[in-house]
């Protein structure tokens, strides 16, 4: 699972700017204002990812 959470952090970081996916309790930190486009890059990213580790 760690390689997982590995890629998770990767594509947060490249495609959507994230510093990081752990929960920060502030607003501030903890939401985000994304486009679309960037959620459909992050979201395609993540299924090839899986598929690559079937």
């Amino acid at each position: 699972m760690q390689s997982c959470d590995k890629a998770l952090a990767n594509i947060a970081a490249t495609i959507l700017g994230l510093e990081t996916l752990d929960t920060r309790n502030r607003d501030q930190l903890d939401f985000h204002e994304l486009a679309v486009w960037q959620i459909k890059k992050a979201l395609e990213a993540a299924y090839a990812a899986g598929r690559e580790n079937r």
